[in-house]
């Protein structure tokens, strides 16, 4: 019995996804074990038992590999983001993209590194000075590639309106916080990273908007809702827009550990 073309397709996309993630678990456990600088490609295809041509099939360098969850992540986050309905707040769209990209993080499971190995990851990045100014550079560019989002899906002119930067900044901003505190916390899920990002986005509008001599009520106790930004309210100019950036809340827990 011959198998269908489309059954040997799947199986070969399958395979070519078991070796990349094989690469990229490899790669990430040398390198936050014997240190970037000293771990070499060869060492990276050795511990696969694959070549280097296979190794530069997948990856275009060391680097590529260091930041490869970081781009899966981020390329998840803007897809999600441009899905997001027209009718939701800017920062609400760039919260729920957010929490999508963490789940399509964890729903890779086993098949690549685990999320422990992440942080490692980017604990590493935050100790060596090339691998950081990389990273800071990424999350710039991450940041005005989701404002241009935005300003897309509100109709705006993002060189003559400042809002769609203005909300990308508060909203990283709010993620590198909670990146630091699920860092000390000990908790290193992905659940607990996304209930402290939920409690701390909850803020986010009260702290914009409100004064701060009055104790804002806990998210879902009880007293009055707080006030609502205008960034997180819907209004006859708003559709939405979002952001999260992976590697800004993977680098923030790494510094706080």
């Amino acid at each position: 019995m011959f198998r269908r073309p489309e059954c040997a397709v799947g199986l070969r996309e399958r395979k070519k996804q078991r070796t990349r993630d094989a690469l990229l678990h490899a790669a990430l456990e040398l390198f936050t074990t014997q240190g970037y600088e000293r771990t070499t490609v060869d060492g990276i295809v050795e511990a696969v038992d694959v070549s280097q041509r296979t190794f530069f099939r997948y990856f275009a360098s060391k680097e590529d590999v260091v930041f490869a969850t970081q781009d899966m992540v981020e390329a998840r986050f803007l897809a999600e983001l441009r899905q997001r309905p027209s009718d939701e707040p800017p920062l609400e769209a760039m919260r729920q993209a957010a929490f999508e990209a963490w789940d399509a993080l964890e729903l890779s499971g086993p098949s690549s590194a685990t999320v422990e190995l992440h942080v490692r990851t980017f604990r590493m990045i935050e100790s060596h000075p090339t691998l950081l100014a990389v990273h800071m550079r990424r999350c710039v560019a991450m940041e005005e590639e989701v404002a241009s989002v935005i300003a897309g899906r509100e109709g705006l002119d993002l060189d003559a309106d400042p809002r769609p930067r203005v909300a990308v900044a508060a909203f990283s901003g709010t993620m590198r916080v909670t990146g630091q505190l699920w860092g000390r916390s000990g908790d290193g899920s992905l659940a607990s990273l996304r209930a402290l990002a939920r409690s701390h986005l909850d803020m986010l509008g009260p702290a914009l908007a409100s004064g701060w001599r009055t104790p804002v009520p806990a998210p879902g106790g009880p007293g009055t809702p707080p006030p609502v930004s205008p960034l997180m309210a819907p209004g006859p100019h708003v559709t939405p827009g979002p952001l999260v950036i992976a590697g800004t809340v993977a680098a923030g827990r790494a510094s706080g550990r």
